[in-house]
């Protein structure tokens, strides 16, 4: 071969390199974002005062954004300078990023409900009277007067929350073009047994993306959000507190950087590339026989369809947009693929949004330990499971068959991981009138009146506040003057609540009456039982992400190769559409409903809830995502049935075609009326 043709080789994958690790980056840059959005999800939630249903609305608005755009950009986008369109796509990820950080710096400071005073030069004897019969603080007392509620409109609750909600949409509209273009560009030009290779090596690149979004995520959930703003000493409480909110808007400025500079490399990349290893095997057609089942097994379209390609109009492509997605989905293993996606996508989707909060209420954790340990555990158990599925694929060569089963087994060993989660808890936090009673007796009570009780009646106070102390008998109290106390000392966050009426009734005379700011921690076997479920929680991240690879070569050898990028388009489209928005508001507005104690916003309105029955929490979540996760078991089977009846009727046409050809010796001519007879047999046996 001549040192030209060398060098032009060369050329090519160099080029096809740079795009394999430029899709590495925007992958690890987008993903790095999204991850970011989850982990803020509980510090959003408390900043603007919101429910879990509403913050529902805002993480999916991201999916909304794919919504808009996403079939037309996959379709035409594959006719036009693909990479480009991925690196304008990056750049409008970058504008909903910073977007997305600007309450901040509209808000004022941010105002959490206390009965502590701000002020660091009170006595540090006497300082605050919680319990006093001549000093009211009840609910009616509470009503906000016009100047109040004026503030409010513009305090923590207000609509800021919109600009949030429009950055994250954003972002889903920057990000369409960057898996249907990018895995469609990747596939066109790289030999076909390496595909599986490269997008393992790009999904685990991008893997670390989440990872290191949710380290960020963990380390500012420390930091106070209004920190350079306030005294941070003047602060009474702490990041393990349900009213602590962490710096959450400077990390959308961290992500939209990386996202930016991700855009670069695509600039430079050429419309279109030489195939890879295409000097060495001009025709595709004797692979057949080695490979089998890992080529596609739908027949690909004459290579006359890639010459017209060269000079169509906009009006052609648009005339051609709706027949060719009729012939997308007369594919019925490619429908059938797309409800399985759907529901697998709900189940995860539901688990990764409210997994930290789950975390936090179920097993007492802070938000930023929470957050890290996902970081730390999950995501690298996920990397590992995704590169594992696509050595599997490579090492035995497996094709679609075997790709369907592998996918199958990861699924079935995902949910029964689910199943045995359900039963791995810790028991309610003791909070008195809400969980237990004033005598330490368990019970649930979703009824506010339960917070009165003999022992603070004569104190006159709110049953709105949430403001928790903790007393030397295990108790948490939901406010200071609920607990009875009658007088404090110290300031800020060394504040002690002394002569607690309420906890004298559970103690014998004598001991400590006294009580600290903040709830209780666990019981000592929760942190066992704790480390049982993350393990088991990691196991069954690995299973599931080993199906991850295998069950995209399904869907990438399900379809012709001119529908590519559409259905990969549409599969993207419908999966966020209906597998993205929904599950984050069915499963905010279930979990809602296990609310024990709203917070209060500084007008009187209901905010972010503070505590939540764990056992109905625990019933919920888990047991939502055990039923989806069953149930695309159920769809994998049906959808197994129908890959292998499909392959067998190809292999026994395929099988005549050969004996035909070596029993007749017929012509050319007759081999090809043959073959274009066999074709349109195998395209009509695509829309059963």
């Amino acid at each position: 071969m001549s040192v030209e043709s060398r060098k032009t080789r060369e050329a090519c994958c160099s080029k096809l390199k740079l795009f394999l690790a430029s899709m590495a980056f925007v992958y690890f840059a987008k993903a790095f974002g999204g991850a970011y959005m989850k982990s803020s999800i509980t510090q959003i939630e408390r900043r603007f005062d919101i429910p879990s249903s509403l913050i529902g609305v805002i993480d999916g608005s991201f999916e909304m954004g794919n919504l808009l755009v996403i079939a037309f950009v996959s379709y035409f986008g594959a006719k036009l300078h693909r990479p480009r369109l991925i690196a304008i796509g990056c750049l409008i990820m970058a504008v909903g990023s910073f977007l997305t950080a600007m309450p901040h710096f509209l808000q004022g400071p941010y105002k959490y409900e206390t009965s502590v005073s701000h002020s660091r030069d009170i006595n540090t004897t006497e300082s605050i009277l919680p319990c006093l019969s001549n000093h009211s603080m009840t609910d009616a007392d509470e009503t906000p007067d016009l100047e109040t509620q004026t503030a409010c409109e513009k305090a923590v609750g207000s609509s800021m929350w919109i600009y949030v909600f429009l950055g994250n949409m954003l972002r889903g509209i920057g990000e369409t073009p960057i898996m249907p273009l990018g895995v469609s560009y990747l596939d066109d030009f790289s030999r076909e047994e390496n595909t599986p290779f490269y997008l393992a090596c790009i999904h685990t690149v991008g893997i670390l993306g989440p990872m290191f979004g949710f380290m960020l995520g963990s380390f500012l959930a420390k930091i106070y959000v209004d920190i350079g703003f306030v005294d941070l000493d003047s602060i009474t409480i702490n990041h393990k507190d349900s009213r602590w909110v962490g710096a959450w808007w400077l990390g959308f400025i961290v992500t939209g950087t990386i996202i930016l500079l991700s855009s670069i490399p695509f600039w430079f990349l050429p419309k279109s590339l030489p195939k890879q290893g295409q000097e060495q095997s001009q025709s595709k057609s004797t692979e057949l026989a080695p490979v089998g089942e890992q080529e596609n097994f739908l027949p690909e379209e004459n290579q006359e369809h890639d010459e017209k390609e060269k000079s169509v109009t906009f009006q052609e492509l648009a005339k051609d947009f709706i027949p060719s997605l009729k012939r997308l989905f007369r594919n019925s293993i490619f429908s059938l693929m797309i409800l399985t996606y759907l529901v697998a996508v709900n189940g995860f989707i539901g688990a990764i949004t409210f997994k930290p909060k789950y975390l936090e209420q179920i097993y007492g954790q802070s938000a930023s330990k929470a957050i890290f340990l996902i970081g730390i555990l999950n995501l690298p158990a996920v990397a590992l499971g995704i590169i594992t599925g696509g050595f599997v694929l490579k090492r035995f060569k497996l094709g679609i068959i075997g790709a369907a089963r592998l996918s199958i087994t990861a699924s079935l060993g995902a949910s029964c991981m689910f199943a045995i989660q359900f039963f791995i808890h810790c028991e309610n936090a003791d909070v008195a009138g809400l969980t237990a009673s004033y005598q330490g007796i368990p019970q649930v009570s979703y009824n506010q009146q339960t917070l009165l009780s003999q022992c603070n009646m004569d104190c006159s106070c709110s049953l709105k506040h949430w403001d928790p102390v903790c007393s030397y008998n295990g108790m948490t109290y939901a406010s200071p003057c609920l607990a009875g106390c009658k007088i404090s000392t110290g300031t800020g966050k060394e504040t002690v609540f002394h002569n607690c009426t309420c906890i004298e009734e559970m103690l014998t005379p004598g001991v400590n009456q006294s009580a600290v700011l903040g709830q209780c921690p666990r019981r000592s076997d929760c942190d066992r039982i704790f480390k049982i479920y993350m393990v088991m929680s990691v196991i069954g991240s690995f299973i599931s992400a080993c199906g991850g690879t295998p069950g995209y070569i399904v869907l990438l050898r399900s379809i012709q190769k001119d529908l590519k990028s559409l259905a990969l388009g549409m599969q993207t489209l419908i999966v966020r559409t209906l597998g993205g928005i929904p599950p984050p508001i069915y499963f905010g507005a279930l979990i809602d409903r296990t609310c024990l104690k709203w917070g209060t916003k500084q007008c009187g309105g209901r905010g972010a809830c503070r505590l939540y029955d764990a056992n109905s929490f625990r019933m919920t979540f888990m047991g939502l995502i055990t039923v989806l996760y069953f149930l695309g078991n159920i769809l994998w089977c049906g959808l197994y049935v129908r890959i292998v009846k499909r392959q067998k009727k190809l292999a026994l046409r395929n099988q005549a075609k050969e004996n035909g050809q070596e029993g007749t010796g017929a012509s050319n001519g007759h081999a090809n009326i043959s073959i274009s007879k066999n074709k349109e047999d195998t395209d009509r046996e695509s829309t059963i």
